[in-house]
């Protein structure tokens, strides 16, 4: 049996706040008018982020205001 979006998502981010973080950004991103960083009709920004995230196109990087903001030992 298939499973539905939210169901693969829940499984897939199982709970972790960097995995839900960058889905939630890049969704963004694809909202404001990027492309998709693979070929595709889809035009679920959710399905599109999900897929990129599968095949491991995106990842987290650090804010660089984050960066300026802690300190330097």
């Amino acid at each position: 049996m298939e499973q539905s979006l939210p169901q693969e998502l829940v499984k897939q981010v199982a709970g972790s706040f960097r995995l839900t973080t960058l889905l939630q950004k890049r969704v963004r991103e694809l909202v404001r008018g990027q492309k998709p960083l693979f070929e595709t009709r889809e035009r679920n920004y959710i399905k599109i982020a999900h897929e990129e995230m599968k095949r491991g196109l995106i990842d987290l990087v650090p804010d660089e205001e984050q960066n300026e903001q802690l300190p330097t030992l």
